[in-house]
């Protein structure tokens, strides 16, 4: 495990693929797990060395030509322990390959990580990965039956719905309750 000397455990928040730009959300997550964790905030344009500033189009295919493999590298190096993850969207994916690479994770909560509907090798560790109803890249019920893991659906929601307040109290508390009992 993780800890840090005042005994809290660390939690990695991995951010979407605006990165900083357009993040003011982060802050409905960080203010409720920072009570109970260390909090460490990495930018995923950062670790994929994209520019902040890009198109979505533009930053979705620097991300898929190579800032992917750039973000895993880096996440790998910047993390070496056991570690609890909180991912957005692109962030879970980086995680859940970089855990393939030998990232330890002992808790990983995804959230609208789309792109994981095309990994076809489970992970090691406590999985939880949330997402939207309405969001149509979301993967299907049989690649969940396929990793073994339980769907955490949000009825009436997109893609983004992790942006909400109300959402991230009630991934929080999920957050909260899994890590205290492992």
């Amino acid at each position: 495990m993780n800890k840090k000397s005042n005994n809290k455990q660390k939690i990695i928040i991995i951010s979407d693929i605006w990165g900083k730009q357009n993040s003011d959300w982060i802050s409905h997550y960080t203010s409720i797990v920072e009570k109970h964790f260390d909090v460490q905030l990495y930018d995923s344009c950062d670790l994929a060395e994209i520019d902040f500033f890009s198109e979505i189009e533009n930053k979705h295919h620097q991300f898929i030509n190579g800032g992917i493999e750039k973000a895993v590298a880096s996440l790998l190096q910047k993390e070496t322990d056991i570690v609890n993850i909180l991912a957005f969207s692109i962030g879970g994916t980086i995680t859940w390959k970089a855990a393939l690479f030998g990232l330890k994770i002992q808790n990983l909560f995804a959230v609208s990580s789309t792109r994981l509907r095309y990994e076809t090798q489970k992970l090691a560790g406590n999985i939880e990965l949330f997402y939207g109803a309405l969001d149509a890249y979301k993967p299907d019920e049989n690649w969940f039956h396929l990793m073994e893991l339980v769907e955490n659906i949000y009825e009436n929601e997109e893609h983004a719905f992790y942006r909400k307040k109300e959402i991230a109290e009630k991934v929080c508390e999920m957050i909260i309750r899994k890590v205290n009992q492992n």
